[in-house]
C-alpha cells in the first residue's frame, strides 16, 4: 500500500470485527509513528494502550459512569461560522441517515453517540495525553503523530477512529490509566479490523473543493 492509498482508504470506523490485535503490532505502529514531525523534537505525546484483558476491565469500569465530568477542552468553538457549521451539521445528518435514525429520535441518537465510550466495539485502543504546559504548536504535533499512526495502521490492514469524545471523560480516564496530574487527555483511538458489513462504515464524508480553501499565488 502506498501513501496515497492509505490516505484515501482511511476513514473513521465505527463498527469492528471481534478479531484481536496484538500488542506487538500496536507497539510497532507507535514506534514508527514517533517519527512524525515534532517541533523542537519535544514529542509531547503520552500514550496508554488498552488491549486484551485491560480492554475487558476498562469496559466493565465504564459501565459505572453516570455523572458528567469536567471536559478537558472545548471540542468545537462556540458559535461556529460558515462553512464550518455546515460541514459539522452535514456529517451528522449523513451518519444518522445511513442508520435510518430520524432527527426526532433523540434516544437512538444518544445510543449511537454513547458507542464512542465502548470504542465502537474495537478490540484495542489507546488514550493520547499531552502535558498541560504544552501550547498550540504541540497540539499540532499530536495531530501529526495521530495521523501518522492511522496511516500506518491502514498499511498494516487495520482501521481506526480518532475520538475527541473521550475528552469529556478525562477524570475517569485519568484515574483508570493512572496518568499524572500534569497530563491532559487529548483523545482516544479505536483500533481493529472494520466490519465491512456494518452500514455505518459506508459513511464517506464530503470534503470542500480545493478552490474554497487554497489560493495559488504563483500566477
Amino acid at each position: 500500500m502506498d501513501v496515497t492509498e492509505a490516505v484515501l482508504s482511511r476513514q473513521s470506523i465505527r463498527a469492528y470485527l471481534d478479531k484481536s490485535v496484538s500488542d506487538e503490532i500496536i507497539k510497532e505502529l507507535l514506534e514508527k509513528s514517533s517519527r512524525a514531525a515534532s517541533g523542537g523534537n519535544l514529542q509531547p505525546w503520552k500514550v496508554y494502550v488498552i488491549n486484551n484483558k485491560t480492554m475487558d476491565s476498562f469496559l466493565e469500569f465504564q459501565k459505572n459512569w453516570s455523572e458528567p465530568e469536567t471536559p478537558a477542552y472545548p471540542i468545537y468553538p462556540e458559535n461556529l461560522t460558515e462553512p464550518y457549521r455546515t460541514s459539522r451539521y452535514e456529517v451528522g445528518e449523513q451518519m444518522y441517515s445511513l442508520l435510518n435514525i430520524e432527527r426526532e429520535d433523540k434516544e437512538s441518537r444518544v445510543k449511537q453517540m454513547l458507542k464512542n465510550y465502548e470504542f465502537f466495539g474495537a478490540p484495542s485502543a489507546f488514550f493520547c495525553f499531552v502535558d498541560r504546559q504544552m501550547g498550540l504548536p504541540q497540539w499540532s504535533d499530536l495531530g501529526m503523530f495521530l495521523q501518522t499512526f492511522m496511516l500506518l495502521a491502514r498499511e498494516a490492514g487495520l482501521d481506526t477512529c480518532a475520538q475527541e469524545a473521550w475528552s469529556l471523560k478525562q477524570e475517569s480516564i485519568t484515574s483508570f490509566v493512572e496518568a499524572p496530574e500534569e497530563m491532559m487527555l487529548f483523545c482516544g483511538m479505536s483500533i481493529g479490523y472494520q466490519d465491512e458489513e456494518a452500514v455505518i462504515n459506508k459513511l464517506r464524508t464530503n470534503r470542500r473543493p480545493i478552490d474554497d480553501w487554497a489560493t495559488f499565488l504563483s500566477k
